[in-house]
C-alpha cells in the first residue's frame, strides 16, 4: 500500500504541475516494459525452469525525470525511476530491492560538466552494457551474466561486479564532451546503514568517434548495494575492464577484457568477451561469447548466446535468444527465450 501511494503521489504531481510548467522547465514520465516466455537452465541448475519471465533484454522500469534551465548555461535536473517485475507487478529487480533502485538523484550541469548526487549508475554499468551486443540484458548477455549473478542460477558462481550496477549515497562528476571523450569520477560514502569507515570509489572513460568506440572502468568497493552495508567478510574488492567496438557497417564488433579481485579470499576472476551485431532486415543478428576464469576454484565459465532482435517500430521490438552456459565440473545448461520490449 505504501509503495502504491508513493507512485500515485508522483503521478498526481506530474498532472498538477504540467499546466503551469514554464518553457525552461520539463518533467517527463517514461519507462520500459520487457517480458519473455522462456525455458531456462543455467550451468549447475538442478532443474529446468519454464517461465513467463521479466526483463529478457532490458530490466523493466518506470519513473519520472526532469530539468530546469537556470540560465547562464546552468541546468538543474532530477531522476526518480524504479525497476519493475512485470510478471507479478512487484517493484525492484528482486525481493528487498529498494523502491527507487534505478535512479534517485539530483544534478547540476553546465560548461564544467555534470555533478550528480544520490543513487546512480556504478562505474561498471555503462562500459559493460555499451560494449556487448546484447546491451543491458541480465538474462541473456554473457558479459552481463558473468559480471552479475543471474536470478535463475544454481551455480554459486561469483560475479565480477563487486557492488551492484548502481551506487547509493554517491557523488559523481562527469566531464563535458572532450572531442568524443567523457570521463566520470564517482565516490560512494558509507551511508546511514553502514558501519565502520568504508566507501566505494571509481570511474570510467567512454570514447566514441565515427565507427570506433573505446572504454575503461575501475572500481574499488567496501560497501554492498543497493542498501549501503559493508561486506560480511570485511573485504576490499576491485574490478576493472577495457573494451572496444568497431562498426564496419555490415557488422559491428565488440571486445572486452577485465579482472576482479577479493583481497580476503584472494580470488581473482579474469573475463574476456567477444561479440558481433549484424543488421539483417529491420533487425539485428546478435552473438556474444564470454569466458571467466576463477583462480580460487581453478575453474572457468563459458557462455555463448545467439539471438535476433526485430524492430516493429522505433519503440517496440521482439526478440528470440538461445544461450548455452558451461562451468567446470558442473552440468551445462541451455536456455531459450522469446520476448517483447516496449519503450514509452
Amino acid at each position: 500500500m505504501k509503495k502504491s501511494l508513493i507512485v500515485s503521489a508522483v503521478l498526481a504531481g506530474i498532472s498538477v504541475a504540467a499546466p503551469v510548467a514554464q518553457a525552461q522547465s520539463s518533467v517527463q514520465f517514461s519507462g520500459l516494459a520487457d517480458m519473455y516466455v522462456g525455458s531456462m537452465k543455467f550451468a549447475g541448475d538442478a532443474a529446468r525452469k519454464t517461465t513467463v519471465g521479466n526483463s529478457g533484454m532490458t530490466t523493466s522500469w518506470i519513473g519520472v525525470r526532469g530539468s530546469e534551465d537556470l540560465g547562464n548555461g546552468l541546468k538543474a535536473g532530477f531522476a526518480m525511476t524504479s525497476f519493475l517485475r512485470m510478471s507479478n507487478g512487484d517493484y525492484g529487480r528482486f525481493p528487498n530491492d529498494t523502491f527507487w533502485s534505478r535512479d534517485a538523484n539530483i544534478s547540476l550541469s553546465g560548461g564544467f560538466g555534470t555533478l550528480t548526487l544520490g543513487r546512480w549508475m556504478a562505474p561498471n554499468f555503462l562500459p559493460t552494457i555499451l560494449f556487448n551486443p546484447f546491451g543491458d540484458s541480465f538474462t541473456f548477455s554473457p558479459l552481463v551474466l558473468h559480471a552479475n549473478v543471474p536470478l535463475f542460477n544454481g551455480t554459486n558462481w561469483v560475479g565480477t561486479t563487486p557492488s551492484d550496477t548502481g551506487w547509493s549515497s554517491q557523488i559523481a562528476y562527469t566531464t563535458p564532451d572532450l572531442g568524443g571523450l567523457k570521463a566520470t569520477l564517482q565516490y560512494q560514502m558509507k551511508g546511514d546503514s553502514s558501519t565502520g569507515k568504508s566507501s566505494n570509489y571509481g570511474g570510467n572513460l567512454l570514447y566514441f568517434s565515427g565507427p570506433l568506440g573505446l572504454t575503461a572502468f575501475y572500481e574499488r568497493a567496501e560497501n554492498a548495494n543497493p542498501i549501503t552495508t559493508t561486506f560480511a567478510d570485511g573485504s576490499k574488492r576491485t574490478n576493472w575492464m577495457l573494451g572496444g567496438s568497431y562498426d564496419l557497417t555490415a557488422v559491428k564488433l565488440f571486445l572486452t577484457y577485465g579482472q576482479a579481485k577479493n583481497d580476503v579470499s584472494s580470488a581473482k576472476l579474469k573475463t574476456a568477451q567477444v561479440g558481433a551485431s549484424m543488421p539483417i532486415g529491420p533487425g539485428k543478428l546478435l552473438a556474444s561469447y564470454a569466458q571467466t576464469r576463477n583462480s580460487l576454484l581453478d575453474a572457468k565459465r563459458q557462455t555463448l548466446t545467439v539471438g535476433y532482435d526485430y524492430n516493429l517500430s522505433k519503440r517496440t521490438d521482439v526478440y528470440a535468444n538461445i544461450m548455452n552456459d558451461r562451468i567446470t565440473n558442473r552440468t551445462s545448461g541451455t536456455s531459450v527465450g522469446v520476448g517483447l520490449r516496449h519503450r514509452f
